[in-house]
């Protein structure tokens, strides 16, 4: 049987990712249309979006169990026809509710993709090349941003709702048909998960704190919208994919060295985007933007790789559903993020906001440096 390339492997995860993307947030630019039409209030609708993040914080680990013997390409096409459902489900769901049922569904499809996903793309390169290939996975999220939602929304805004997620449907169908030819068959399978894997997971203080790490790092970025011109958008969303695609190379050796200097990078940007609000400068602001989008996103691909290699080294029983816990890890860290800015905009203004994930991104910070004293003291 002919080798499929490692690198037409990555393009349909990266085309899978992107769907999982454009799905993420669509229902945002469709809320007011959403809300004509089923006649709900805009926190109802809301829900939309919440119950979405829920679904891939408990999705991720719990379908990674319950899948544990599942041949990796079964699962994969499964994953993604079941992302269709969902998205069919809310392109032409009769009631709210059922619109919410949709994207419950497209929610678990996106979690257990996340951390499937990332094992496969470590799986099928050479070890120097592992964050690179998991970088190459997620670019398919960041182009999502750039143009996934804007041309969703945008078909919405033209036609109806329905249509935006119907566009969702036919890029998941893409995804589907690029992974039943590109993804291999004989992919490592990590065999039935039990509690004694969750045991080992959350008794091992290395495991333990990367996902921490996690959570604080990505949650210093969730705090505030971007501009709603459409060109800043856009630049911003280039330079998260070019900054995801840095972070790759950068992490492929030397992680959490690497990490902490991504990291202090970004609340550096922060510091910055601060300064140019309080001196509330446009030209000042337009920078500061940009390099947030190139910062923003670039600690990803080694934050994954690193707890992937942490559980190789630790739990090799568990490298999928620690991948999947450091998914569900993303999300708790968007949340924080987001609560944390929320409560300063709140008591002071929205000014303030990067302050707070400046704060949350030391804390990342404080944890790297606790980890790479306890590495040492293993050496």
């Amino acid at each position: 049987m002919k080798k499929i390339s490692p690198s037409l492997t990555l393009l349909a995860l990266a085309i899978n990712a992107f769907a999982i993307g454009s799905t993420e947030f669509i229902s945002v630019g469709l809320m007011p249309m959403i809300v004509n039409t089923f006649n709900i209030s805009l926190s109802q609708a809301g829900l939309t979006v919440s119950l979405y993040a829920l679904g891939v914080t408990v999705g991720a680990p719990l379908l990674t169990i319950l899948t544990g013997t599942w041949n990796r390409k079964t699962l994969m096409v499964s994953i993604m026809g079941l992302f269709i459902i969902g998205n069919l489900l809310s392109a032409f769901a009769p009631t709210f509710l059922l619109l919410l049922v949709g994207r419950v569904l497209a929610s678990l499809a996106h979690g257990i993709f996340m951390s499937i996903s990332t094992v496969i793309a470590a799986d099928v390169v050479r070890p120097e090349k592992r964050a690179s290939a998991i970088a190459l996975m997620f670019t398919g999220l960041t182009v999502a941003t750039v143009i996934g939602v804007p041309l969703g929304t945008f078909i919405g805004q033209h036609s109806n709702w329905h249509m935006s997620f119907v566009f969702i449907v036919v890029i998941g169908l893409i995804g589907l048909i690029a992974t039943s030819i590109l993804v291999p068959k004989g992919l490592p399978i990590p065999g039935k998960i039990n509690l004694s894997g969750l045991a080992r997971i959350f008794t091992n203080k290395s495991i333990l704190m990367s996902l921490f790490i996690t959570a604080f790092g990505y949650g210093g970025t969730f705090r505030f919208s971007a501009s709603t011109v459409v060109i800043i958008l856009v630049a911003y969303g280039v330079m998260v994919a070019i900054g995801n695609s840095l972070g790759g190379h950068l992490a492929n050796k030397n992680i959490l060295p690497a990490l902490q200097k991504m990291f202090a990078a970004l609340a550096l940007s922060l510091l910055f985007l601060f300064i140019s609000a309080i001196l509330a400068s446009q030209p000042l602001g337009l920078i500061a933007t940009l390099l947030l989008g190139l910062f923003a996103f670039i600690n990803v691909p080694g934050l994954q790789l690193y707890v992937v290699q942490l559980a190789e080294k630790f739990t090799p029983k568990d490298i999928t559903l620690v991948s999947a816990f450091n998914i569900a890890a993303f999300n708790v860290g968007i949340t924080l993020g987001s609560f944390v800015g929320g409560q300063i905009s709140k008591g002071s203004s929205v000014v303030f906001t990067p302050l707070g994930g400046i704060i949350i991104i030391l804390l990342a910070m404080f944890l790297i440096r606790l980890a790479q004293k306890d590495q040492a003291s293993k050496l």
